[in-house]
């Protein structure tokens, strides 16, 4: 296995750890949601969700190496780059919402949505980074199946989690 591979599935355990931490704090606030009111919504699109995000990881780091994707330095850089801001704005998009972040659709009646943050200018800022992530992080190390598939899957997933969170909250699309 080629270094560069190597390091890509670095690239990827960490990642997967970033996660696990989601995870954690998912955990944590779907406790304090409930405990406050909160209703979920949606929940039969989640375990598709976990699947398609969790073979995302798992398909990348096979693309390169079981078909020995090569490492094109421009665009690993690039879409490292990429990778980075998509993290960034994840973050940001979670530290907005603090509590009321979740990987679930889990809505306390009676609270307005958030319009600070990254949600002054985009309404789903957290699928912008979920789509970013979805080309950048496989396209890092040349795994375009990976993205396309993902992309594709993901697009799919993502209009029918759109629609869900916007009744949720009371929103026309």
């Amino acid at each position: 296995m080629s270094p560069t591979a190597l390091g890509f599935l670095g690239v990827l355990a960490l990642v997967g750890l970033e996660r696990v931490a989601e995870l954690v704090v998912a955990t944590r606030n779907a406790a304090w949601s409930f405990a406050h009111g909160g209703v979920e919504h949606g929940r039969g699109h989640y375990p598709a969700m976990v699947v398609l995000h969790t073979g995302f990881l798992f398909g990348a780091a096979a693309e390169v190496v079981l078909l020995d994707r090569p490492f094109v330095p421009w665009l690993g850089a690039l879409c490292l780059v990429a990778l980075v801001a998509a993290q960034a704005l994840r973050w940001w998009v979670i530290t907005t919402l603090g509590t009321r972040w979740n990987t679930r659709v889990i809505v306390i009646p009676g609270l307005a949505p958030v319009e600070g943050g990254p949600f002054r200018w985009l309404r789903h800022p957290n699928y912008l980074a979920v789509v970013a992530e979805g080309l950048a992080l496989p396209l890092v190390h040349g795994a375009w199946a990976t993205a396309l598939t993902f992309t594709v899957l993901n697009a799919f997933l993502l209009r029918e989690r759109i629609r869900i969170e916007d009744h949720a909250l009371g929103r026309t699309p």
